[in-house]
């Protein structure tokens, strides 16, 4: 089905960049780059999927079903995204709120071409129709002038909750936590620009420099585009092996060495930082146990802390082993959407989250990864991503932090300004 060519490269880095350029041309792309950052459960470097043969798009009804059949007819690899408001599709819950993106709820497609990079090997995979475009393809992407333009004129972001508004919505969530109705929210806010036209490209190499995070993506569908540094993987499949990496705590970056390790050990250290990460991490637990053989459930590396670029996180790992009676797709279902970006319990945390946010989710707080032919798939959380609708000239970010009954509204207001740093300084020029 598909022709296999693998290619020594002499820079990876020049290449993958090459190869991003050379991607503009298609209407369907898929950019995965983990920057090369140091993690457990890598299988790649980078991979780039092109132009769609097939594909997959639907609103949130019986959307899991629907990529179910299309994962397991086209029996190939398949990439996309899953929006946080497929929660529609699992639980009886719906969404009311604000939409300016307007991107589908579910989107996959089975790429012509695929570059899979690991060091200094490059595999490259062309289904048959194509595969005789392989060579001269190679040879142009090599040969690609990948020019760097700052074009980018600066926006006028806006945003949808203001400080006030905030500091009401948190209070509300507090009540709720006091009541007992939930543990915990993930509570989350948009800034925006109507009318506004930016340089996906552009916009995207400059948010990953300045981050180089593991799970970054440049996505494109047509005219919706998706730039994203995530630094948190959902869910991975590795045979019967799944693997969640929950990010539950953050803490800034310092320039100043000294100050640096101080707010690392403070993050690690702080008390309400990891009851919200142990909370989420119970909450993954009970989800993976759904499909897993008993007794298999694990957290492998409990508040764990990662330095990026950009900021101090708290990572868990959990895994577990797939029981044979279910499918990729089942473990997709059954986990989504992610606990770190809900609350817990999750039902009752979605429905507050609902009524106290202004803006319908969408792409973000969702999923963007693949599934190999024989299964396998590895999902980020779309976070610290800038949405883009190019036809509606609507761009796009959202930031949100955990509410819990230690939480100050004052510093959870704060956190989220800290998240949204580098996304409005590609997009302004400047910081908040």
């Amino acid at each position: 089905m598909r022709g296999i060519l693998n290619k020594t490269i002499a820079d990876p880095k020049l290449f993958k960049k090459q190869l991003l350029f050379w991607s503009q041309q298609f209407r369907e792309i898929v950019f995965l780059d983990s920057n090369d950052y140091p993690q457990d459960y890598a299988t790649y470097d980078c991979i780039l999927a092109v132009d769609a043969f097939t594909s997959i798009k639907t609103d949130h009804y019986n959307a899991f079903e629907d990529l179910k059949q299309y994962q397991q007819i086209a029996k190939d690899w398949i990439f996309g995204y899953l929006s946080y408001d497929l929660k529609n599709d699992t639980e009886a819950l719906h969404s009311k709120n604000h939409d300016g993106l307007e991107f589908p709820d579910l989107f996959f497609f089975q790429p012509k071409k695929i570059f899979l990079i690991k060091g200094n090997t490059v595999e490259i995979q062309y289904l048959n129709m194509c595969d005789d475009e392989l060579d001269d393809d190679f040879e142009e992407i090599i040969n690609y002038e990948a020019q760097s333009s700052s074009n980018q004129q600066p926006l006028a972001i806006q945003q949808r909750i203001t400080k006030e508004e905030y500091f009401d919505k948190a209070t509300k969530i507090l009540a709720h936590i006091h009541q007992g109705d939930i543990y915990e929210a993930n509570f989350c806010m948009e800034f925006f620009a109507k009318n506004s036209t930016i340089e996906p490209l552009e916009i995207f190499s400059k948010l990953n420099e300045i981050s180089k995070p593991p799970f970054s993506v440049f996505f494109k569908n047509n005219k919706q585009f998706l730039l994203s540094a995530s630094p948190e993987r959902y869910l991975k499949k590795e045979s019967e092996n799944i693997i969640s990496q929950p990010i539950k705590g953050t803490a800034k970056r310092f320039e100043d060495p000294i100050e640096d390790e101080k707010s690392k050990q403070e993050l690690e250290n702080n008390p309400k930082e990891r009851a919200e990460n142990i909370m989420i991490t119970d909450l993954v637990r009970n989800d993976l146990s759904h499909t897993a053989q008993k007794g298999s459930v694990q957290v492998t590396a409990l508040c764990e802390i990662k330095s990026f670029l950009q900021v101090h996180q708290m990572v868990t790992t959990i895994t577990s082993k797939m029981d044979a009676q279910y499918s990729a797709v089942d473990v997709l279902k059954t986990t989504f959407p992610m606990g770190s970006m809900t609350g817990a319990p999750k039902i009752s945390a979605m429905k507050i989250i609902e009524e106290v946010e202004e803006t319908k989710r969408g792409l973000y707080s969702g999923a963007v990864g693949y599934f190999t032919p024989n299964g396998d798939f590895d999902f980020n959380v779309v976070i610290r991503s800038i949405l883009y609708n190019q036809e509606n000239q609507y761009v796009s970010f959202s930031v949100g932090s955990a509410i819990t009954s230690l939480s100050n509204p004052e510093k959870e207001y704060e956190e989220c300004l800290l998240k949204a740093k580098a996304m409005r300084e590609v997009l302004i020029g400047k910081d908040l």
